[in-house]
């Protein structure tokens, strides 16, 4: 199956990349969080204050699973995807996993310039800063342990960001007619 999944931290780009790359491949594009938003018709803070973290995952292995039965589709996935085996398994089984980074500092300045976050995003950690790199030390071998490459994208526009993908994924750029 032709699927490409961009994991990552949340501000890291995977949406607005994803957008780019999907459009460039003549793909579909899946952002999982957006449709685990519509599927249960909360936000996913709400979903997290009424249901707890593991209510949230169960509903987002769900929607993974569902999302590896398509094809020529990249899927943006929630940061948290990789903190099940089973999740980490899928990913790989299913298309080419690209892992976007960028330093804490960059995603909390993205994350504090996203307007939507705040009203759609839970705190997982208290916040800031300090979450961040609390949660990408948990989450960088989880990530490393399932990308098939890493596009460092913290100094990139989402333009280049979308170039550094198709470089490295040359497989599912469409055959040129020239």
């Amino acid at each position: 199956m032709a699927l490409l999944f961009l994991i990552g931290y949340r501000g890291s780009g995977k949406t607005t990349v994803g957008r780019i790359v999907a459009d460039r491949l003549g793909w579909d594009f899946v952002d999982a969080d957006a449709a685990l938003e519509e599927r249960y018709g909360r936000t996913i803070r709400d979903i997290f204050a009424i249901e707890g973290e593991a209510g949230f995952r169960d509903k987002e292995s769900e929607i993974l699973a569902e999302l590896c039965t398509r094809t020529e589709t990249l899927i943006a996935t929630g940061g948290g995807i990789v903190l099940r085996e089973e999740n980490r398994k899928l990913l790989k089984r299913h298309g080419c996993v690209a892992w976007l980074t960028a330093d804490p500092a960059t995603l909390l300045d993205r994350i504090q310039a996203d307007r939507t976050t705040a009203e759609r995003r839970p705190n997982l950690a208290g916040g800031g800063l300090a979450e961040i790199e609390q949660l990408l030390a948990v989450r960088e071998p989880l990530y490393l342990a399932c990308a098939d490459f890493v596009v460092p994208v913290g100094a990139l526009s989402p333009e280049r960001a979308a170039d550094a993908i198709l470089a490295a994924c040359p497989h599912l750029c469409p055959k040129s007619s020239g």
